[in-house]
């Protein structure tokens, strides 16, 4: 069995898709995932499971939708996937606060025409670097007015996307290697 990384998109933001992190812990253990451990209230999972990638996904959505009532896409990464996004960090010379830092994590690669769009999007002073199925990027003055923020959309980038700001990333990486 194998440590993974399950990230629900869009849960508990404001008064939408609204998740208790125990009922999710224990809709896990019953679904006989070990060790499942939550982070924050944004659906940050960590749990040793024999499922993997796009079947440990479908089973996640299937089980929070019919058990918990909310529709949310997830994505799945190992343990040693993560830590090679952790490894990887190509704008860490750049980025100094792992609050406007975020990584997108991806369904599948973006098309090579998206990269190329997104690589070439004049968005000065933010920063952004496509690596496989992660989107680095870099909001120096915050994410809210962000104009490259609006072009990490699922619409935008023709694949299912979730954001977790670096100090997320860092700190799922360390409960998964605990």
């Amino acid at each position: 069995m194998a440590r993974q990384i399950a990230l629900l998109r869009g849960i508990n933001l404001g008064a939408r898709n609204r998740v208790s992190m125990p009922e999710l812990r224990e809709l896990l253990q019953g679904l006989g995932h070990e060790d499942a451990r939550t982070l924050l209230q944004s659906g940050n999972i960590v749990l040793t499971s024999d499922q993997k990638g796009e079947q440990l996904e479908r089973a996640l959505e299937e089980a929070v939708a019919g058990e918990l009532g909310v529709e949310s896409r997830v994505i799945v990464r190992t343990a040693r996937e993560l830590a090679g996004v952790v490894d990887r960090n190509p704008l860490a010379g750049v980025a100094d606060d792992p609050k406007r830092y975020q990584v997108s994590f991806l369904s599948a690669k973006p098309k090579a025409a998206v990269v190329r769009a997104l690589e070439a999007a004049d968005v000065a002073p933010e920063q952004v670097a496509v690596s496989g199925r992660e989107i680095y990027a870099w909001h120096p003055e915050g994410i809210q007015r962000s104009p490259l923020a609006k072009l990490l959309t699922d619409r935008k980038l023709d694949v299912t996307a979730t954001a977790r700001n670096w100090a997320t990333v860092t700190k799922l990486l360390e409960l998964a290697r605990e």
